[in-house]
């Protein structure tokens, strides 16, 4: 935390109407994140609202936004308020990402654990490897003196839980030190509560389809699940097919309006997930993300030059992109 910097963007927020924005169809970390921040300019005397694309859509965030008492405003609800003068604060997201719109407004500052899109155009930038973005607004907490009340520690502990799998997951000493840090502040009910009965029907039918549909070849599991899903529905099942002892690196992928959507995942270190997902999609789509998870979109309009087999020519994408990065022999 550059808290210089902080500090120096909390007075030009003063007096402004303030909007934190996350990544589309926001994940335990995102909303947690968003929430520690607003909750952190509150104690500045700056109010905020916090603002998402997409769906607040899987049992886990929406029970997370009433327990914790979380109000987000969807791009619809935004309409009316945002102005494009105003300053938006990205949360667990940057501008040109492939998983933000951009919203009327000016991105002024990116608070991140993604690897990093562009350095230009920020007031305030502070984008490092953790495991979660929830552990850095943690340690904004503990850096500026300020104990979180017991709703922001219990978001905060379960953004940081949820998106490092339970500590199994792109773990670093920072996500430790902020997990002692946030356990004796947070509500055990409440997180005991957000880990039960967490499953809708929508979840078994992706979850059957994948089973029924996977190819593993060369330990890379893919799996394309016939009808449309959510992010973080498609998150769920990679991590799923992850969990195979035949498979190192999962790609799985879903049909949607917009095009096709792709969840990665790697467990080996030969392959980033990032990269791989990056260089795969390259001219069809985007995509990127972490060494360990990254996503990535075909856009609609590139889908019927996939050919008459879309499986196979996804998974020539992917095998040519090891190929290029050395870590198989598999065409």
């Amino acid at each position: 935390m550059n808290k210089q910097g902080f500090l120096q963007m909390i007075e030009y927020l003063k007096g402004r109407q303030v909007y934190i924005q996350t990544h589309n169809f926001p994940d335990p970390d995102a909303i947690g994140s968003a929430f520690g921040l607003s909750e952190i300019f509150r104690h500045y005397g700056i109010a905020s609202t916090l603002c998402y694309v997409g769906q607040i859509d899987r049992v886990n965030t929406k029970k997370m936004t009433e327990l914790c008492q979380i109000r987000m405003l969807s791009e619809e609800e935004l309409e009316k308020t945002i102005q494009p003068e105003d300053p938006i604060i990205c949360v667990d997201s940057q501008k040109g990402g492939g998983n933000i719109k951009d919203l009327p407004g000016e991105e002024i500052a990116c608070i991140d654990h993604h690897p990093l899109i562009e350095r230009e155009g920020y007031r305030y930038l502070d984008v490092r490897k953790t495991g979660s973005c929830a552990t850095m607004i943690a340690e904004y907490y503990q850096e500026l003196s300020i104990v979180p009340e017991t709703t922001v520690a219990t978001a905060l502990l379960y953004g940081l839980k949820m998106d490092t799998l339970h500590f199994t997951r792109g773990v670093t000493e920072a996500d430790i030190r902020m997990f002692a840090f946030l356990f004796p502040l947070a509500s055990q009910k409440i997180l005991t509560e957000l880990t039960t009965n967490t499953m809708e029907f929508q979840d078994l039918r992706a979850y059957g389809s994948a089973i029924e549909n996977i190819y593993v070849y060369d330990r890379v599991g893919f799996a394309g699940i016939p009808f449309s899903c959510q992010d973080a529905q498609i998150a769920v099942v990679s991590d799923f097919i992850l969990s195979l002892e035949d498979v190192d690196v999962s790609v799985i992928y879903a049909s949607r309006e917009d095009g096709i959507k792709f969840s990665v995942r790697s467990e080996t270190p030969a392959i980033d997930a990032g990269k791989l997902t990056a260089e795969a999609l390259r001219g069809l789509g985007s995509g990127g993300g972490h060494s360990f998870m990254a996503g990535g979109i075909i856009f609609r309009q590139n889908v019927e030059t996939l050919g008459l087999d879309p499986d196979t020519t996804i998974r020539e994408l992917f095998y040519h992109a090891l190929k290029k990065a050395g870590a198989t022999d598999g065409a």
